[in-house]
């Protein structure tokens, strides 16, 4: 076999070979883009006008799906992510809703009300672990004017949420703008708080007091009637038999005279 036969053959098997490989990665290149791009996930957008800091509620958003290769951290793929939740920025119909326009809704009710956060510490105690929409009173112990005293600070106040991890932590309470300053002087100064939780609301208290008003009221004597002597029902009413009977006189007839 000639030299420049046996040279073609051997460029044409490293050419057959370098295609094959060159093939061979392009493929995996295009596989491993069509993986990113091909695969999508869903995320939640705006279904309608949704304005700023009003709650998000399944109603106003819908899913949407983009490539795997686009999603990023920011984006909201699980709808536990907004419950309870309001947007800082108003938003329009398709707009993309994302985690850094979210914030947690107030829990507060009244406008005129605010969230004071009291955590479990040295002098902060709690007798019992709460849940939200308990009623507590809160008792104070300080010393002022070199004289120790304890005192009910404040009473039937709303828990608006509950701090927990693995144990109980701490309590948000509602409380009037008035009261919110004096009860931020407490934690601050005084000796210790204790937290207790109370049995009932102002309402419920409210309306156990009525019923027990209305017990006492129905449980005292009432002085008793004399009762007067009855009449016999035969004598009080006229006989209509002697009432039919009785008629007007007749004037008696004059005596004739010769």
């Amino acid at each position: 076999m000639l030299e420049s036969k046996r040279k073609a053959i051997i460029f044409i098997v490293l050419s057959i070979l370098l295609a094959v490989t060159a093939g061979f990665l392009v493929l995996k290149k295009v596989q491993a883009l069509n993986t990113n791009l091909g695969t999508s996930v869903k995320i939640f957008v705006a279904d309608k006008e949704i304005a700023s800091r009003s709650l998000i509620t399944p109603d106003n958003v819908k899913t949407e799906e983009i490539p795997k290769k686009f999603l990023k951290d920011y984006h909201v793929t699980d709808v536990d992510e907004l419950v309870n939740k309001v947007s800082v920025v108003p938003l329009a119909t398709g707009d993309m809703i994302t985690t850094n326009i979210l914030k947690r809704a107030s829990s507060v009710v009244d406008e005129n009300n605010r969230l004071i956060t009291l955590m479990q510490n040295e002098r902060v105690f709690f007798d019992e672990p709460l849940e939200a929409l308990d009623r507590v009173d809160i008792i104070v112990s300080h010393h002022f004017n070199n004289k120790e005293e304890t005192t009910v600070f404040m009473r039937d106040v709303k828990v608006a949420r509950v701090a927990k991890d693995k144990d109980f932590k701490g309590v948000q309470l509602e409380v009037s703008m008035e009261k919110a300053p004096e009860l931020i002087h407490m934690q601050n100064y005084a000796d210790s708080l204790r937290i207790i939780k109370a049995n009932v609301g102002k309402q419920e208290a409210s309306q156990e007091d009525e019923a027990e008003k209305a017990e006492e009221t129905k449980a005292e004597p009432q002085p008793e009637k004399k009762e007067e002597p009855k009449q016999d029902a035969k004598e009080a009413q006229p006989k209509k038999e002697d009432s039919k009977n009785e008629q007007p006189a007749k004037p008696k007839d004059k005596p004739k005279q010769e």
